[in-house]
């Protein structure tokens, strides 16, 4: 790839694009218990993609000093000026109304309006408030919360008790995957003088948040299949895969290297949302 089409590429932080795809897959074959409309699955691949990527432009513009002060993000290139800054604003832009554009006549309204929503929660809500709250992190798992409930919702037409359940399981996830980021990276986000909860309250009040936000994401799992119609398998699966993520933070009480246990945890999060990812994907073909 062009080296600066590679740093375009890379402005959208892809891997953030990646994630949030699986997700909303998943949403949507879960909603739609493998009844697919394709021309509504492909639209709302392709629509969030620009929607989040454009999100995420928006996201490194407001950032780019900050980021200058982060050694993992200093090389970003709206930091080294590879790319200029109203380049990045058009680019943000063009690819924001794209994907809207994309999702009004691809999916539905309701869609729409969860992409809406959460391009403001990510570049306004949560751009504010992670300079000036502990809080942050919850605002922006508003945004990061919406693909699966854009994903349901585009097979269904419809917000109802199920995507309530799908969007608090995904909010419940990022608050320990999130804290877990801020505690391993914890040197960066001080430098950058961001109020994340390990900076402003201690690793272990931290630790007692990540314990909490497992055992309601656990709730929320086993509320999908009392009320939502999940499936025995989806239980088991994600019910063992839940304690043995909630046994590691109770761990995380009693151990020497706070930022190693951190990875540790960001790593074994990725492992469920890929697990949820693919038990609820299947779920309706699954006893």
């Amino acid at each position: 790839m062009n080296g600066l089409l590679k740093k375009y590429y890379e402005l959208t932080k892809p891997g953030i694009i990646y994630g949030n795809l699986l997700t909303a897959g998943a949403g949507f074959l879960f909603g739609s218990k493998w009844h697919v409309n394709f021309w509504h699955f492909i639209s709302l691949l392709i629509g969030m993609s620009l929607v989040i990527g454009s999100a995420c432009v928006f996201n490194n513009y407001i950032d780019r000093e900050i980021d200058n002060k982060m050694s993992r993000t200093k090389k970003r290139a709206l930091v080294t000026k590879d790319i200029a800054a109203k380049n990045a604003i058009v680019y943000g832009t063009v690819l924001g109304l794209i994907g809207l554009i994309i999702l009004i006549f691809g999916t539905n309204l309701i869609v729409l309006v969860v992409g809406a929503v959460a391009f403001f929660d990510y570049v306004v809500l949560y751009g504010y408030y992670k300079r000036r709250s502990i809080y942050g992190t919850l605002v922006g798992s508003i945004s990061g919360a919406s693909p699966i409930l854009a994903g349901y919702t585009a097979a269904t037409d419809r917000l109802d008790r199920e995507a309530l359940i799908l969007f608090l399981i995904m909010i419940f996830w990022q608050m320990p995957h999130f804290y877990a980021i801020a505690m391993s990276r914890f040197e960066d986000y001080k430098a950058a003088g961001l109020p994340v909860l390990p900076v402003r309250q201690g690793m272990k009040i931290t630790k007692k948040h990540i314990f909490v936000y497992i055992i309601a994401f656990i709730l929320a799992i086993v509320s999908l299949k009392l009320y939502g119609g999940a499936s025995d398998s989806f239980l088991a699966v994600m019910l063992v895969l839940s304690l043995v993520w909630l046994f590691k933070s109770y761990k995380g009480f009693n151990v020497a290297n706070d930022q190693k246990w951190a990875r540790n945890m960001f790593l074994f999060s990725l492992i469920v949302i890929l697990g949820l990812s693919i038990m609820l994907a299947f779920d309706p073909l699954l006893p």
